[in-house]
């Protein structure tokens, strides 16, 4: 069995950067999402979204770094094309949304996504004893449940 420089398998590791480059290629496009509904937003719930689509843009371009850095601290190259994000991305590219039950409804099914793959990668970093990622994804599932619970208030939905 070999061991990478932080002493994980480093068959496993190399599977938990492949997950995370997945994450990473997600996360650029829920920013860029986030990034044209903060621009585009229009209506009488602009100043409360504007705002909200600020905070949830500048925590996301946060975790796009640490991201890319856990996957380099696992020994691998983070994604870093456009090109390539759209290759591996579940979310899909949000165009002239300016409504905010649009932006709020594509916000929650884009944190749906990142979800199930963050629990996807919490699932591996368990087995692999990786308690940096572990911990890295256990800390965004918490956050970002909180932010769905929210959103989805915010829409009047249960």
């Amino acid at each position: 069995m070999s061991i990478n420089q932080i002493g994980l398998n480093t068959k496993k590791s190399n599977q938990l950067a492949k997950e995370l480059n997945v994450l990473l290629a997600n996360y650029q496009l829920y920013y860029q999402n986030l990034r044209g509904f903060h621009w585009n937003i229009q209506g009488p719930s602009f100043f409360e979204l504007h705002l909200k689509f600020e905070e949830l843009y500048n925590d996301a371009i946060l975790k796009v770094d640490e991201i890319a850095e856990r996957v380099l601290t696992l020994g691998e190259t983070p994604y870093h094309t456009f090109t390539t994000y759209l290759e591996h991305s579940s979310v899909k590219e949000s165009v002239n949304v300016s409504d905010g039950q649009t932006s709020v409804s594509t916000t929650l099914a884009n944190l749906k996504t990142l979800l199930e793959i963050e629990r996807k990668i919490l699932d591996l970093s368990s087995e692999a004893g990786d308690e940096g990622t572990n911990s890295q994804m256990s800390d965004y599932i918490s956050q970002q449940e909180k932010t769905v619970w929210m959103l989805t208030a915010y829409l009047g939905k249960k």
